[in-house]
């Protein structure tokens, strides 16, 4: 089916809006909700949409996975990776989360290297490094008065490149549909374990959005959040179906390139309901990782290659 590159890139141009929606979203409510509480809430509900996706469509719902380590890795990945993100929205401007999460491509090539045996070449080497330039410039570290929070986006790139890594190993055995629905347990999960542990606020007192974001009560305004982690649910589920789709009816050397158009939604997002301004240090950063990461995948085209190219940079 991978013969309709239009509609895919369409359904990729879709799926990365609506991811920025859900990350605008998410920076809008983190000043009055518990981010655990937010991954629980969503969780549950794309949980339930994608089951009526597959009941709908006649496919198989099958919860077992033939990897049981690997899939507790790569849910435990997942996870903290993506919460770090939604952290590093407190402190930071969404456009340069959103860019900084895009070393994603860099590290994907080096784990292929030295965990998959892959032969990586000198041109993709020099891609990557370049690409590292890019974060630099963005992050402009100031090492006397430097914030490490501004590191998490890139943690979760590095959490999420090695849990390709893994998908790249699972895959043969699990479908991309059991592999969500096994992570969707696994941080509902997660998920109620925070709940018993910080769920009650006892431990929110740092006056710091971080913080805060992480510790505050669960459930303590329900009013205001409830509509907007439903919606979440919505966003993730169709986002992901989207992105999914795009990569089985299309190629992925044509749709891939096209998730970078998440940063022009993030930039538009951030000014129009944030009042975020990237500055001209930042452009040329974002400037630079784009550039390095197209790069990569036309190498690896060009190569026969596809590593990460193949799936889904979100």
């Amino acid at each position: 089916m991978k013969n309709n590159n239009s509609k895919g890139i369409l359904f990729i141009l879709l799926g990365m809006m609506i991811f920025s929606v859900q990350d605008s979203i998410m920076k809008y409510i983190y000043s009055f909700v518990s981010l655990y509480e937010v991954y629980l809430i969503r969780t549950l509900v794309s949980f339930v949409i994608i089951l009526l996706f597959l009941k709908l469509t006649k496919r198989p719902i099958i919860f077992k996975t033939q990897y049981p380590f690997l899939t507790f890795c790569r849910v435990i990945l997942f996870f903290f990776g993506f919460s770090s993100f939604y952290i590093s929205l407190t402190v930071m401007p969404l456009a340069t989360a959103t860019a900084l999460f895009f070393v994603s491509p860099f590290l994907i090539t080096i784990f292929a290297k030295f965990l998959l045996r892959e032969q990586i070449g000198p041109r993709r080497w020099s891609a990557v490094i370049i690409g590292f330039i890019g974060v630099y410039v963005i992050l402009n570290p100031n090492f006397s008065n430097f914030d490490y929070l501004s590191l998490t986006p890139i943690f979760c790139a590095f959490c999420y490149s090695l849990s390709m890594i893994i998908i790249k190993k699972t895959s043969d055995k699990d479908n991309v549909y059991t592999q969500t629905l096994q992570f969707y347990i696994g941080a509902a999960i997660i998920s109620m374990m925070f709940y018993l542990i910080i769920g009650n606020g006892q431990y929110n007192n740092i006056d710091h959005p971080a913080s805060q974001f992480i510790f505050r009560e669960w459930f303590s305004n329900l009013e205001a959040s409830m509509l907007y982690m439903i919606i979440l649910g919505f966003t993730a589920s169709a986002a992901f179906l989207l992105l999914f789709t795009a990569y089985r009816i299309a190629s992925p050397a044509a749709v891939s390139p096209f998730e970078y158009s998440i940063l022009l939604w993030s930039s538009l997002s951030g000014w129009i309901f944030f009042g975020e301004i990237p500055s001209l240090r930042t452009i040329v950063g974002i400037f630079i990782i784009v550039i390095s990461g197209i790069y990569i995948f036309i190498r690896e085209k060009a190569q026969d290659q596809l590593i990460v190219t193949e799936k889904p940079l979100r």
